[in-house]
Formats: structure tokens, C-alpha cells, sequence
């Protein structure tokens, strides 16, 4: 399969997305061909390299599935359900060797990225990157499809990175670029144990960038685009920071402690329980 560019997508995706996975895609790549042993264990995780990059290979190549149209089954969108899926995907899977597993992360991105230029341009996708197919984690479009497979790779590749003592590839740009999935996905990552009962507006706002809403109202959440007119909590967060602590890979106290998060309005307090609302697939 000849690789697809950003650009080749351009108009079909939000701007910048294509090129973002592409990039993302093979600085990941680059990061597991420098392991020599791939069973190298993962900071803070079960997997070895080996297993987390194997994990990427096989999400990535559902992902593609997905947006050319194909239907494919993997778990309930628990948490639970999806780590049973991950264990059954990667017991069926047996190749754990660096360059193969790199050249397949590649190669399942260009194919999501085909399959989604492929839709928009032949109809097979009724609206081409704003069709909606059925995912993990619910129904989303193409586009948004997109957003969930950016944020994926970039989760695993930052424990590949720290795994390998290299640069992790979270920026700004990406950040913001992954927010579609991040903000469509909270209403079903909610815990539904440490939201009950609880009525409270959090206005979320990226240092420099991007915000949005989430309001929970006796413990139903309902993210919003636009913050509440009169939030209880304003929570102002290096964009990075916000990533991985969505992601559970930092501690907020710890986040706060090194000025990257900062809280105001009626009831800052709020703050710090933010990220415990929500459990992380």
C-alpha cells in the first residue's frame, strides 16, 4: 500500500490531523526500532515493548477496519471488557520483534488514513470522515475515529518513549487535535462511583488554547464545547499535563506541586477530584 499523506486527506479530516498521525505513527516506530529487546518491561504497565507495541499494531489495524466500513467487535467500551480484549488480541498475536512491529504501525495508520480518503471520495462512507462507524467506545465519525486513533498512539508511545529513555511525541498540537475523541468519550469513561450524587459545573480551559464544559448534574455528566456560564471550578492546565493526566499517566497533586495546573471560582477545591470522575480504558 503506497503511504497516504496528510494532505492527501486534506478537506476530509480537521487540518492537521492526517499529518499528525502519520508523524505520530512513525516517531512511535522509530522509538521501538531502538529497542534491542523487546522484552524490555513498560514503566507502570504489565506489558514488555514487545506486547505494548504488538497492542499498537493490532488497535491500529481496528482502527483502519473501522474507518473502511467493516464491522469488528472488541469489548463493551468498560474498561474491564476492553483490557479482556487487549489480553485475547495480544495471546493470538505472536510477533514481538522490533522492525516488523514498527513498519505494521506505519503501515495500519496509512490504511486508516487510505480508507478514509477512499470514502470520502467514492461514497462508500456515506459522508466520507463524518460517517459514523461503530467503535470500542460508541458510535463517532471517521474524523473523530481519527482523534481516538492519535490519542491512542500517543499514550503507548509515551510509555515506549519513557521505556527507552527517549523524547516523548505529546505537543500542543497534537494535544488539541486529540481533544474530539477525549471530549466524546467522557460521558462513557465516567466512574460511576466517585461522580454519585455529585452536582458541580468545571469549566476546562488548555493554557493558550483550547476549552470546554463538563457539568455533572446529581452525578450525570454532559460535556459541552463551550464552558458553563457560571462553572464552579475553572481548571487552567498545561495542555500536555492535561493529556497525560487524562490518560492516568500523571498524578495531579504532583501536576499542581509543579505549577502545571491551576484552580479558581466558587470552589477550587473541586479541582484535584477532577481526574478521579473519569477511569481511563
Amino acid at each position: 500500500m503506497e503511504p497516504v499523506t496528510g494532505s492527501d486527506v486534506r478537506g476530509t479530516l480537521p487540518e492537521g490531523l492526517g499529518d499528525a498521525l502519520r508523524s505520530t505513527a512513525e516517531e512511535i516506530a522509530a522509538v521501538v526500532r531502538g529497542f534491542a529487546d523487546t522484552g524490555v518491561p513498560v514503566p507502570r504497565s504489565e506489558w514488555t515493548v514487545g506486547e505494548a507495541a504488538a497492542h499498537l499494531v493490532q488497535a491500529n489495524e481496528l482502527m483502519a477496519d473501522l474507518a473502511a466500513g467493516r464491522e469488528r467487535r472488541y469489548g463493551d467500551g468498560t474498561p474491564q471488557s476492553l483490557a479482556a480484549a487487549n489480553e485475547r488480541a495480544l495471546a493470538e498475536f505472536d510477533e514481538r520483534a522490533a522492525e516488523p512491529l514498527a513498519e505494521m504501525i506505519v503501515t495500519h495508520t496509512d490504511a486508516y488514513l487510505a480508507a478514509v480518503e477512499r470514502c470520502a471520495t467514492d461514497g462508500t462512507g456515506a459522508d466520507g470522515a463524518a460517517g459514523t462507524v461503530v467503535t470500542p467506545l460508541g458510535p463517532m465519525s471517521r474524523a473523530v475515529l481519527g482523534s481516538y486513533l492519535l490519542t491512542h498512539m500517543l499514550g503507548h508511545g509515551y510509555d515506549l518513549a519513557r521505556a527507552g529513555g527517549r523524547r516523548h511525541m505529546i505537543d500542543r498540537t497534537r494535544v488539541e487535535l486529540s481533544l474530539p475523541f477525549l471530549i466524546a468519550a467522557m460521558p462513557r469513561v465516567t466512574d460511576a462511583a466517585t461522580t454519585a450524587g455529585l452536582t458541580a459545573g468545571y469549566a476546562i480551559r488548555l493554557w493558550g488554547g483550547a476549552r470546554f464544559g463538563v457539568t455533572f448534574t446529581d452525578g450525570a455528566v454532559t460535556v459541552t464545547p463551550r464552558p458553563p456560564a457560571r462553572p464552579d471550578c475553572t481548571i487552567l492546565i498545561e495542555p500536555v499535563t492535561f493529556f497525560l493526566m487524562a490518560l492516568g499517566r500523571v498524578d495531579p497533586w504532583g501536576a499542581m506541586a509543579r505549577g502545571r495546573v491551576f484552580a479558581r471560582g466558587r470552589k477550587p477545591w473541586l479541582a484535584p477530584r477532577f481526574p478521579g470522575l473519569f477511569k481511563a480504558p
